[in-house]
């Protein structure tokens, strides 16, 4: 940003790190540096209210409840997660389950809704005297090359302000200003998968004890408990469908129908209280630092909701910068900075790997009848091995939990 002279104009607020979103990796990476006293901003473009109740995953690793724990984080998790560990598979050959929690690594999932989280990161951070900027949306990073980066901001009010840090984390998504403003030669390995899902959050109590993977000849079927009162289901449908398209019954009939309600036992039908149409994408931007700015969740990498890795990913992303910014900022130790790209994009491609395999395992391909005729026979083979094969079981536990 320029005066009327060309002249470059002074920042108008200054900081340590701008954080760009407040989602689950921009709010653990501000709660960290607020506990080791450096000065931080978070910049949100949707309200409060938006913020706190937008639903997401609700599916955390157990590494992932270690770094909140390691951080004073987890209070509200320990007191209204539920432990999980149990998944049920449903096929044209009958159902199996498998308690993961008995084997691998022996790890196991904690349900607690993102929102929830993201509401117990947010106070935190506001009752510890942090900034958050709700409604103000980040434009573009400047200078992120310049030892002052800075990020060009419009208000609540329409005004553009301008912030100057240290460093910027874009944790805002695949959407935000972070990737609108990285410069030329980054690599963008992107794969859009073919399979839509019609995510669903019904007012019902979850009908099974377990998260439940219907493959079926219409499609995909999920279940994946919330609270006692909601649960999230999934159902594939065909690419440009509107979230709107199907009635509540149409759904209810086709959950029914796909997860064999007939064979396995009635599920408990509610209320829809929310939709959204979910194109299954990857994409994965290397590298993830720029000079002064660096891509932390969505940001860096999209993945699919197919095995529950994004909010862990998140996670444990922001840990790895936030020790790092930290060990720079206190005591001038630069090594952190310059292998945190490279650190996290090992555990993205590894979930990005076993997020592809899950795709393949639950859907089926689109293409000529002997193309999917070969897939479906393949899958089916799979899902025999994860039935009976305890060697595939470890492995499948492990990756599952894992990040």
């Amino acid at each position: 940003m320029t005066d009327g002279k060309g002249r470059r104009s002074p920042a108008d607020h200054t900081t340590d790190v701008v954080v760009l979103g407040a989602g689950p990796a921009g709010l653990v990476l501000a709660n960290i540096l607020l506990d080791r006293g450096i000065d931080c901003v978070v910049l949100e473009r949707a309200g409060r209210a938006h913020v706190e109740t937008r639903a997401r995953a609700g599916f955390l690793a157990a590494g992932t409840v270690r770094i909140l724990e390691a951080h004073g984080l987890a209070d509200g998790l320990h007191r209204n997660g539920k432990l999980h560990s149990t998944c049920e598979f449903r096929t044209e050959d009958g159902r199996f389950q498998l308690d993961y929690s008995a084997l691998g690594q022996g790890e196991q999932h904690t349900v607690y809704p993102q929102q929830d989280l993201v509401s117990d990161l947010l106070n935190r951070f506001l009752a510890r005297g942090g900034q958050v900027r709700f409604a103000t949306e980040a434009v573009s990073v400047q200078d992120a090359d310049g030892e002052r980066p800075r990020v060009s901001v419009r208000e609540t009010d329409g005004r553009p302000v301008l912030w100057q840090g240290r460093y910027v984390a874009g944790c805002d998504g695949r959407h935000g200003a972070a990737r609108r403003s990285l410069p030329d030669g980054v690599v963008r390995r992107h794969r859009d998968h073919g399979v839509t899902w019609l995510g669903l959050l019904a007012e019902a109590p979850p009908s099974l004890d377990a998260v439940g993977y219907a493959v079926h000849a219409r499609g995909f079927a999920g279940h994946m408990a919330r609270t006692s009162e909601i649960t999230r289901y999934y159902l594939q449908c065909e690419r440009g469908t509107p979230a709107g398209a199907w009635s509540e019954e149409r759904i209810w009939d086709e959950l029914d129908l796909r997860m064999r309600a007939k064979e396995f036992g009635p599920l408990l039908r509610g209320r829809i209280v929310h939709r959204s149409v979910v194109a299954l994408e990857s994409d994965v931007l290397e590298p993830l630092r720029h000079g002064a700015l660096f891509l932390v969740g969505d940001s860096a990498g999209l993945i699919s909701p197919s095995a529950a890795k994004g909010a862990n990913l998140a996670v444990l992303e922001a840990d790895l910068l936030a020790r790092a910014l930290i060990d720079d900022l206190t005591a001038g130790h630069r090594e952190g900075l310059d292998t945190y790209s490279a650190r996290s994009l090992a555990h993205i491609w590894r979930a990005q790997e076993f997020s592809h395999w899950m795709i393949g395992l639950l859907h089926g391909p689109s293409g000529a009848d002997g193309e999917s005729l070969f897939h479906n026979s393949l899958r089916r083979a799979r899902l025999a091995s994860l039935r009976t094969s305890r060697s595939h079981q470890d492995w499948f536990a492990d990756h599952y939990v894992g990040v």
